[in-house]
């Protein structure tokens, strides 16, 4: 049976005997992928799973089945998209040699994903949004938080202990000004996509090179 919650989202009983599981594969990205793009055209709230699953090419009770609510899609679809991003991130600044390096290639990270893929930020904040009003997704989306703020961390202390960084601060406490200047500046360039950025990042640039170099 399925239930309206006061807070717009949907919940399915889950059958007798059933068991969730992970849901992975190509129908899975199918699945995150509609998901990322029915958040953006319509918000969480006109994110039905009628809609996700049509755009998917999957059945709406398998969406039930692997998720239970749209809001823990909406959780699973963040976590996947940020997960791949962040092995990327890796891969990209495991080949700086240098500060300068480093530092260009997050920015550069930053503004690609801006430029080429607004859906996963317009989708991160939809998340935020949801926590602040559902107490389950607030816990979800803290984790998700602490998850990639420690990889971050790592990231920046392996790099210190390869000598291409000195951190003026705590590895943890550095990634935390890193995330803080990335959302702002999604949530600025998104909103005037036309206005020409490049002195706010080289700015921006100046103020991490501050707390990466000597």
């Amino acid at each position: 049976m399925v239930r309206a919650r006061p807070d717009g989202g949907e919940e399915l009983d889950a059958p007798a005997g059933a068991t969730t599981r992970p849901l992975s594969g190509e129908k899975a990205q199918r699945i995150i992928d509609a998901m990322r793009h029915s958040v953006a055209r319509r918000g969480t709230t006109g994110s039905t799973f009628d809609h996700v699953s049509r755009e998917a090419g999957v059945s709406r009770g398998l969406l039930h089945y692997y998720f239970g609510t749209k809001e823990k899609l909406l959780v699973e679809a963040v976590r996947r998209d940020a997960e791949l991003r962040i092995e990327r991130l890796q891969e990209q600044l495991s080949t700086a040699k240098t500060a300068d390096a480093f530092i260009d290639l997050m920015a550069q990270n930053l503004q690609e994903t801006i430029r080429e893929d607004p859906d996963f930020l317009t989708l991160s904040f939809e998340l935020f949004t949801l926590s602040r009003r559902n107490e389950e997704i607030a816990v979800e989306y803290a984790a998700l938080m602490r998850r990639t703020r420690h990889q971050v961390a790592d990231m920046l202390d392996s790099a210190q202990r390869e000598g291409v960084l000195h951190l003026h601060a705590e590895p943890e406490a550095i990634a935390e000004i890193l995330f803080s200047l990335g959302d702002g500046f999604a949530l600025r360039m998104l909103s005037e996509p036309d206005r020409d950025y490049s002195a706010t990042i080289g700015a921006g640039i100046t103020a991490v090179r501050a707390l990466l170099t000597d």
